[in-house]
């Protein structure tokens, strides 16, 4: 019988590796490393922070999708979602003919149409317990990539579960992860669950568990939090006994500041020795983020005069770098390097943490005189894009070193895609 579920991919990442690194490698951002993190072009001098970019659960998510396509060539693969927030990574997903399954208005998925010949890869976030066992049960090839932080939440969450806590996940409720997560407590009967946002959410539940004056009524937590909690959650009963868990890409300091609110309220309403029996909470962010989150706060020790962070508008990690960085100095939160337009020196950017935020168009940006310029980026962006950002702004004013044109999209010669194509297709130019 064939086997039909991969976690640990096939032994090919040595096929693999020299394609990857080719696609993603940069020579400004090695030359920068190599010079610790900060070199001087003409009046800029660049700074990088020192973590930013691919995480290794970004690392292990692309080289499992490279695997796929390498080990089955002709055969229909298709992608639960994408397999990060990054528009560059997915785009290449879809040359290399990898399909792509996105959510309807309900954010459920239609898979009526797999057939088990089909191979599904699960992204980096995972997917619903639902989802996990309709695709298991359709007998679809499945090859895992959730991210092995992701899966510590998981087995928090379950705990809580079982132990008949309602799991609070500080994330946001329409994305992949956070979803996924909560669903975990279904594993158990009774399982109950509540997503909140932000501070913001996480003060209306403590005012109701403390029943402070003005807090919301019952029927009006239930309607608020509606598409944010279990069905059928009742507050009165089901906010008694809680553990906190998060999205592992939020501001590990406001998840802990969450955390602590809660379990004051639960002091508060009821008493001491009410709250250490029935309130749990562990620090769930994953490494990887935490190391690019602090990497930035060490760099805003001395804030440059602008500050650039690189990913996807809708990466919740890269959207929190970019509020840290705000907070000290001048920031460009761009998707892609191409966000950066050297004919009219105009740049596109995402000014708000709202994932939905309108991006919008700045002229005048960088500083006439000399100025120091900071450069981050979220886990799911690849040097490449870092070193062509950097280059587009250096190209802007005539400071690119001719051994770094390379750096520029469309300049330097492409590494030939020697991969077979998923589903039969050719690969893109």
């Amino acid at each position: 019988m064939e086997q039909t579920y991969f976690r640990k991919g096939f032994g090919l990442k040595t096929q693999v590796k020299p394609i990857i690194d080719a696609e993603y490698h940069s020579q400004l951002v090695d030359r920068i490393r190599a010079r610790g993190y900060t070199d001087v072009f003409g009046d800029i001098t660049v700074r990088l922070a020192e973590e930013f970019g691919f995480c290794y659960g970004v690392d292990r998510a692309i080289d499992y999708a490279y695997e796929t396509v390498t080990k089955f060539p002709g055969r229909n693969i298709y992608l639960v979602g994408e397999i990060i927030h990054n528009p560059h990574v997915n785009q290449r997903m879809r040359e290399m003919g990898i399909r792509f399954l996105y959510p309807g208005e309900d954010q459920s998925f239609d898979f009526s149409h797999l057939t088990p010949r089909d191979v599904v890869l699960i992204p980096a976030f995972g997917v619903t317990r639902h989802d996990f066992g309709t695709l298991r049960e359709m007998g679809c090839l499945l090859v895992d990539t959730t991210c092995g932080s992701v899966l510590n939440v998981w087995k928090r969450v379950e705990r809580y579960a079982r132990d008949g806590f309602t799991a609070i996940v500080h994330g946001k409720y329409t994305h992949e992860e956070s979803r996924a997560t909560a669903s975990q407590v279904t594993l158990y009967d009774g399982g109950k669950y509540l997503i909140v946002r932000n501070m913001e959410e996480a003060k209306l539940v403590c005012d109701y568990i403390a029943h402070r004056p003005g807090s919301m009524s019952t029927g009006e937590f239930v309607e608020h939090f509606r598409d944010k909690a279990t069905p059928g959650f009742d507050p009165e009963l089901d906010l008694s006994k809680v553990g906190v868990a998060n999205q592992t890409t939020m501001l590990a300091n406001e998840s802990l500041a969450i955390a602590a609110r809660i379990r004051e309220a639960m002091v508060e309403g009821h008493g001491e020795e009410y709250a250490s029996e029935r309130f749990r909470s562990f620090d769930t962010i994953c490494s990887a983020t935490q190391e690019r989150q602090d990497a930035v706060e060490a760099m805003m020790s001395q804030p440059p005069d602008v500050m650039i962070v690189i990913g996807g508008y809708n990466s919740s990690n890269t959207n929190h770098l970019a509020a840290m960085c705000r907070e000290y100095a001048v920031t460009y939160h761009i998707e892609d390097a191409v966000c950066i337009d050297t004919a009219t020196g105009l740049v596109r950017h995402k000014p708000e943490l709202d994932l939905h935020a309108a991006e919008v168009v700045a002229r005048d940006w960088l500083p006439d005189g000399p100025f120091e310029l900071g450069i981050t980026a979220g886990a799911s962006t690849p040097n490449n894009k870092i070193g062509e950002a950097l280059a587009r702004v250096l190209a802007i004013r005539g400071e690119l070193p001719a051994e770094d044109a390379a750096d520029q999209p469309g300049n330097g010669a492409r590494v030939p895609r020697v991969l077979p194509q998923a589903g039969g297709r050719s690969a893109a130019p």
